[in-house]
């Protein structure tokens, strides 16, 4: 009665509908158990300014801050069935001199598995920390915030705070470069 394409076909569109059900329930069910990071803390070591120039503009001369900074995370709540890899970054918050919030990435990682999960990092800044005003003079205070970004296999991406600083940490005046 039928031809054997549209058996096929039949067949091909159950399969693929019966997929995608299931997809869309482990999506769900990854949103409805999510976990939050236990134990994390972010210290700012050392904050030092010196002056520099963009490679962009030869003549235009910026302040770049350079932090040094210890991180201790754990992170093995976050992994699960459905949890591929977590990156995770190193975010500053401030204000400018005109009231703009800012909000500068100036480390990261990928964490891969659950044996990389527990994060104790003492390092510096990976990315240039600078101020588009050209300088940090009169800037407020920075927050330092350990940020996480779970990319599941199959799901919505979720984020979320593992730690940060108790109080804003201040930007010292500019070094003079010997």
């Amino acid at each position: 009665m039928h031809s054997i394409w549209a058996r096929i076909n039949n067949t091909s569109a159950l399969l693929s509908s019966c997929m995608m059900a299931l997809l869309a329930a482990i999506a769900v069910s990854s949103l409805l158990f999510t976990a939050q990071p236990t134990g994390g803390n972010v210290n700012i070591a050392s904050i030092q300014v010196y002056p520099g120039q963009t490679r962009r503009y030869a003549t235009k001369r910026q302040d770049l801050a350079f932090v040094d900074f210890n991180i201790t995370a754990d992170l093995t709540p976050l992994f699960n069935w459905n949890t591929k890899q977590i990156f995770l970054y190193l975010q500053a918050e401030y204000n400018t001199r005109k009231g703009v919030k800012n909000e500068v990435v100036i480390w990261d990682r990928i964490v891969r598995s659950k044996d990389q999960a527990k994060v104790n990092v003492v390092g510096k800044n990976k990315y240039n920390f600078r101020e588009l005003s050209t300088t940090f003079k009169n800037i407020a205070a920075a927050n330092y915030t350990l940020m996480y970004n779970v990319m599941p296999y199959v799901g919505v991406l979720t984020y979320g705070e593992a730690a940060r600083t108790t109080e804003p940490v201040e930007f010292p005046p500019r070094k003079t470069r010997v």
